[in-house]
């Protein structure tokens, strides 16, 4: 039995060691890696931050990946590593739709890695005017959900600013009810934004229905209130109930397990063709029989795969005669020849028609 114990000791003293080793030439890689990205930086000058290599480095270290790290964890590994080399050069800082704890700060930071400077902005207008002034180098803001579908006010900005989409970030929304009491038989408010009230309607009429609901601002200020209120409780994600040291009393009450946010990254820039690209952009139809269908038309004639399409009041924007206009993503990158006939052809046929950029599929 000595013998047997000492065996193990010994083998476990040799893994240690071997560990050892392969960390130690993990962080020679590591520093010979920051040094090309520096050559990198040296020889484009400007802005080196370019999405779609980003996009193509995560996707094939993803597909070469031989276990046993499932892929979200080597894409998580190789997200901070590219993040951590590019602000060796370029800093970035990255304006999103806060406050700080919401669902967009999580999709920022899923996006660009830990390494940029993250500033919240309380409202959706002010992320587009930090990046459209210079403020800030990007903006993330939420575009559309699952459940609850698109966010008005993101498409009304896209209408008019001058901004582009140069990445998307599909984000797992999981709502967890949290408080500082250790039971929910211990609260009697709940706060929360209205979009996850509703994402949650039928957990909560089945499990509180007599608990008050009180809708607020976003998710995180929930949080902060519930953080300040032993009575309450509030519906948020699990980076809030991190940041107001808030118990999580009971995980992923939405009622639609496969609940997702679909964020946009904004900049002055779209990204360049990556090989797995999505296209965005906004039109309107004359008000008129077979408007909608000769809006259609050029994207079948031209064999482009639409994945969204979607009409919004135009809210006054141009001419009175076009009294919606349409959000539509594609297939493919807007350089690409059927997608540049397709966009081309339609021209002809609008009132209006805006590219709103071409991006990275997200993963």
């Amino acid at each position: 039995m000595a013998g047997s114990v000492t065996g193990e000791q010994e083998e476990l003293a040799r893994l240690r060691e071997g560990i050892d080793g392969i960390d130690d030439e993990v962080l020679r890689l590591l520093s010979q890696r920051a040094q090309l990205a520096h050559r990198v930086g040296e020889i484009k000058q400007g802005n080196i931050y370019r999405p779609e290599r980003e996009a193509q480095v995560l996707r094939r270290i993803a597909s070469n990946n031989p276990g046993p790290l499932p892929e979200v964890a080597v894409r998580t590994i190789f997200r901070e590593v590219m993040s951590a080399c590019l602000a060796l050069e370029q800093p970035l800082q990255i304006a999103y739709f806060g406050p700080a704890g919401t669902f967009t700060e999580s999709a920022a930071k899923q996006h660009f890695g830990s390494a940029p400077t993250f500033t919240p902005f309380l409202t959706i207008d002010d992320v587009f005017r930090a990046v459209e002034s210079g403020q800030v180098d990007y903006g993330v803001v939420p575009i559309e959900n699952s459940t609850e579908g698109s966010v008005g006010r993101t498409l009304d900005q896209m209408l008019t600013s001058p901004l582009m989409i140069c990445g998307e970030v599909n984000l797992r929304i999981h709502q967890n009810l949290m408080a500082r009491a250790a039971s929910l038989a211990e609260v009697k408010r709940l706060y929360s934004h209205a979009q996850s009230l509703a994402q949650c309607h039928e957990w909560l009429n089945r499990h509180q229905p007599n608990l008050a609901r009180v809708p607020v601002a976003s998710n995180a200020e929930a949080a902060r209130m519930a953080a300040q209120d032993a009575e309450a409780c509030a519906i948020a994600g699990e980076a809030a109930a991190r940041l107001y040291e808030l118990n999580i009393l009971v995980a992923n009450i939405e009622d639609d397990p496969n609940n997702t946010t679909r964020f946009v990254v904004l900049a002055h820039h779209d990204a360049g063709p990556s090989g797995n690209d999505k296209t965005s952009f906004v039109c309107s139809a004359q008000n008129k029989p077979g408007a909608v269908h000769d809006l259609l038309t050029p994207l079948k004639l031209h064999e482009v795969s639409m994945s969204r399409f979607e009409s919004r009041p135009a809210r006054g924007f141009g001419n009175s005669r076009w009294e919606y206009v349409f959000f539509v993503d594609v297939e493919g990158h807007r350089s690409e020849p059927k997608v540049v006939a397709a966009l081309d052809d339609l021209r002809g046929c609008v009132g209006f028609l805006k590219e709103l950029g071409s991006y990275p599929k997200a993963k």
